[in-house]
């Protein structure tokens, strides 16, 4: 994401590094306090980045070390391949990262898809951190749609120029509010900031629509009864893009899962009400504790 000035004006920019490990250049933030501090890792959905979770983190910090990036492709992360933006190659690498930086997670703490990679990522650790999910995307869609948009996202992804027109619409202010709006959701202002900056962005429209051409999650879907990593789903009543009842689903297949409904709120649950959420999270991080 090449913006004037970089990184300015991103949150949590002053915690921001470059790292590079095989095969990306990722962009990491931590916050919080030195090492002795237990770690949380932090995975934000698709299309989002680690801007997603600056009041979470921010409520969090005083007691955990808190370490987030961005996945390959999106907002400051480079990719080093366009080939390994599925779910179990990103997880792979992100694996690769938490080795060589020596991040030892007590939880991963996963949005969305990014609770998909939690969870793949779960299955080879040992021991495995506990995963908590926010409103967590675990099913694939079902009938015409199944197969028809990966397809459509492939040939989107294949093509150059079709970043550059999503990117370079008119009015992304706009652009960025209905599709924000259209989960359930209506963060802050401070945060749509963000998604405008980011929905006219080539590089991160062009890593999103990768990531979502080589989506697949039959194989995970598949392996969820295996899992005996302890898990925590958060859902809102609210959500448009990924409906409770998905997690719901899930949670009974799983041996060591519990779920909480929260009322309200949308598919962004944490950038909504980070004070909600952040309490819900330190209660589960005591529980497994």
């Amino acid at each position: 994401m090449e913006y004037p000035g970089g990184l300015k004006g991103w949150p949590m920019a002053e915690a921001s590094r470059m790292i590079q490990s095989k095969p990306h250049r990722w962009h990491v933030q931590i916050v919080g306090p030195p090492r002795a501090a237990p770690d949380l890792l932090f995975l934000h959905g698709a299309g989002a980045t680690t801007h997603s979770w600056a009041g979470l983190i921010d409520r969090l910090k005083s007691r955990f070390r808190c370490i987030a990036l961005d996945l390959p492709g999106h907002g400051f992360t480079r990719l080093g391949t366009r080939f390994r933006s599925g779910l179990r190659p990103m997880a792979e690498d992100v694996a690769r990262l938490i080795a060589q930086e020596g991040w030892q997670p007590q939880a991963i703490i996963g949005h969305s898809a990014g609770a998909a990679v939690a969870l793949q990522l779960a299955r080879h650790m040992n021991p495995a951190p506990q995963i908590i999910g926010l409103n967590p995307a675990l099913e694939n869609f079902e009938g015409f749609a199944g197969w028809l948009f990966p397809v459509m996202a492939k040939a989107l992804a294949l093509n150059p120029l079709t970043a550059l027109a999503f990117s370079a619409g008119p009015n992304p202010g706009a652009r960025a509010q209905r599709l924000i709006e259209g989960t359930g959701s209506h963060p802050p202002p401070e945060m749509m900031a963000c998604y405008t900056r980011l929905i006219a962005d080539r590089q991160h429209i062009d890593g999103t629509l990768t990531m979502m051409s080589q989506w697949a999650l039959n194989d995970l879907l598949r392996a969820l009864p295996e899992i005996t990593a302890a898990c925590h789903f958060i859902t809102a009543a609210g959500d448009l893009a990924v409906p409770p009842a998905v997690a719901a689903r899930a949670e009974e297949r799983m041996q060591n899962t519990r779920l909480t409904a929260l009322d309200r709120l949308g598919h962004l649950a944490h950038e909504e009400n980070p004070d909600l959420l952040a309490g819900v999270i330190q209660e589960s991080l005591t529980l497994a504790a």
